[in-house]
């Protein structure tokens, strides 16, 4: 047991790939957490087999590193604006953030983003400027950069005299002073957070209250409530007053909240996190980070509260809006069941509903179509995660393209999100990038030249606008941009988006594709199958080079005959076919195909396969 002056509870934030996770491996060395000759694996929080392949943290991870007689709890945060709402949860658990800053880019949008829910929240940021081994790094005008950022958020006095430290997270080392302090060892780091984070405002000789930020899921015990012990202590087996709350008004939350359900349960699991690890504790106590599982149903920002408060709850947390949906659909496809197992709709919604227990960002509604749901989530990344893990559980479905989510405001406007975009280009494509994005309805709200060639511009773009425009953009950068968006939020319609000028190659047979036809329809635009490949009439094989979708038959073979050629035993020259992949499939799909998902393969077809009957659809869509 640690006292509560003892523990100190903060999150590390930053942007995609400013180095979060691989800090938290130096902190894990520098705090001598596991034996010297353990074997541990790079960026040791990203635990998921996506995480690691991709490179990002998907979902906060909570671990603990014991240093000096201090206990330090910990939250790696996602950097994805996708997954932004996880890290506003985050923070009502924690007396302070690490904000973690690129010296070679400075803030970035979600720096922006996370920065301004702490300061919000009366938090005083620790600042790292981080990789300032790097070539190109400034740390200096990154850091002149981030003063710049908290006093443009409004920070307090206090929050904008905030301690920095240098460092390398890959390195394994950080300093107060660059050019002074030898380049070695995190005991910077751990003093910095013993001497400015402070205690969590707990108090031990009260009755027990804690309030659930988090949520998990394990198939033997149901759902576990994971948050910050706000007061007293909890037994195992001990009862405890379970209520959920919401704002009585929305719009005016001085009006408070009031109490919509509250029930007795009883802890029957408690757990604690030591280093990595989640241990099972018979009692936890006031400021610690826990671990709880007892109510059937939980949410996020539930209060559990001891009889001894009569009924007293701490306010609803805030879980962030949808601003994207698509269809989940049944896959009726020709080859349904080949590469994995189609799902019914009761399996799919079972499947969804099961993952809404643990993503509260993400909304399953049914329509009454007799094949699918519709699904709403923050992004198509996150959309893109999720059917990313479907598949690699055995199973197969179709999804449509992704739509905004719009709204109407109180006059009878519509309004659409819109979202901050910061591209770094070479100067000598900043000119397409302009172009292109203003053809997105973007509208440009900066530019700057970082001095190295690089010009960084800043937009305010509809969200419709980015959707199917990296692709574009890494095209027309050479593969040598780097854009990120963060949601801002919801403003007046911009208009009609043109987001694809190219139409598919549609497959009108069903067979084999031959290396004799593809060659010939490789003249009319970029092929996404190869010579043996299995298509199915509906199937989309290729962009066509124009606007307008093309008929073809791949599968068409060379007519045998007794004429002998000079030329017959000539080669057949075919281009590589552009690979087919979840996330570019769902950015480039038009809004009548449809992307179907297996654990084999990823197909794009059409929503009606038939070619008559999808003529029919279009006449009649014409019409109206």
């Amino acid at each position: 047991m640690y006292s509560v002056d003892k523990i100190r509870n903060l999150a590390i934030v930053a942007h995609i790939d400013h180095g979060k996770t691989t800090l938290i491996d130096s902190i894990f060395r520098g705090a001598h957490t596991f034996r010297e000759n353990a074997q541990i694996a790079e960026r040791v929080m990203d635990s998921g087999e996506l995480e690691r392949e991709r490179g990002i943290t998907i979902t906060s991870k909570h671990c603990t590193v014991e240093w000096n007689e201090y206990l330090i709890n910990i939250i790696d945060t996602p950097g994805h604006a996708d997954f932004s709402g996880e890290v506003e949860r985050v923070l009502s658990m924690v007396d302070s953030v690490l904000l973690l800053v690129d010296a070679n880019e400075g803030p970035m949008p979600q720096t922006r983003y996370v920065l301004s829910r702490a300061l919000a929240m009366g938090l005083k940021p620790i600042v790292i400027i981080n990789k300032v081994d790097r070539p190109a790094a400034t740390p200096y005008q990154a850091l002149e950069k981030t003063f710049d950022l908290f006093l443009e958020l409004g920070a307090t006095d206090e929050q904008a005299d905030f301690p920095v430290l240098y460092g390398s997270g890959l390195a394994g080392w950080l300093v107060r002073n660059l050019e002074k302090d030898a380049h070695e060892g995190m005991d910077a780091l751990f003093q910095t957070i013993v001497d400015r984070v402070p205690p969590p405002p707990a108090t031990a000789d009260k009755p027990f209250l804690m309030q659930v930020s988090t949520l998990a899921w394990n198939d033997y015990v149901g759902q576990i409530a994971c948050g910050r012990v706000v007061a007293g202590t909890l037994h195992k087996n001990d009862p405890f007053v379970h209520s959920r709350t919401k704002w009585i008004d929305e719009n005016d939350r001085k009006k408070g909240w009031e109490t919509v359900s509250s029930n007795q349960e009883k802890a029957v699991h408690l757990w604690v996190t030591r280093g990595l690890e989640r241990v099972e504790v018979d009692e936890v106590f006031a400021g610690d980070i826990v671990w709880l599982s007892g109510p059937k149903s939980i949410s996020i920002g539930d209060t559990m509260a001891s009889e001894a408060l009569n009924g007293e709850t701490l306010h609803p947390l805030d879980i962030e809006e949808p601003t994207v949906s698509m269809f989940f659909l049944v896959n009726n496809s020709p080859f349904a069941g080949r590469d994995g197992t189609p799902l019914t709709l009761r399996q799919l919604k079972g499947r969804l509903e099961r993952e809404c227990q643990t993503n509260v960002a993400l909304r399953v509604e049914d329509l009454g179509r007799p094949d699918g749901l519709k699904v709403s989530g923050r992004g198509e990344l996150q959309m893109a995660i999720l059917v990313e893990q479907m598949i690699r559980e055995g199973s197969e479905l179709c999804v449509s393209r992704p739509e905004v989510i719009t709204k109407t405001d109180e006059s009878g406007h519509l309004l659409e999100p819109i979202e901050q975009l910061i591209v770094d280009v070479p100067e000598t494509y900043q000119g397409v990038v302009i172009e292109k994005l203003a053809g997105r309805k973007a509208e440009m709200v900066s530019m700057n030249n970082l001095s190295t060639g690089i010009v960084r511009m800043e937009f305010d773009i509809p969200t419709r606008g980015l959707l199917g425009y990296r692709n574009t953009f890494l095209t027309d950068t050479r593969g040598l941009g780097i854009m990120s968006s963060r949601f801002r939020g919801y403003d007046l319609w911009r208009g009609e988006v043109v987001s694809r000028n190219r139409g598919s190659m549609v497959s009108m047979d069903t067979g084999t594709a031959t290396s004799y036809q593809l060659e010939n329809l490789q003249e009319r635009g970029v092929l996404f199958i190869s010579p043996g490949t299995e298509v199915y009439a509906g199937e989309v094989i290729g962009e066509h080079s124009r606007p307008n979708d093309i008929p073809c038959n791949p599968t068409k073979r060379k007519a045998q005959t007794n004429y002998r050629s000079s030329t017959k035993e000539m080669g057949i020259h075919l281009d590589v076919p552009r690979t087919v992949v979840l996330d570019r499939a769902l950015e480039w799909i038009a809004d009548d195909e449809l992307v179907e998902a297996t654990p084999k393969e990823v197909r794009i077809r059409k929503t009606i396969l038939d070619m008559t009957e999808r003529k029919k659809a279009g006449k009649i869509k014409n019409e109206a």
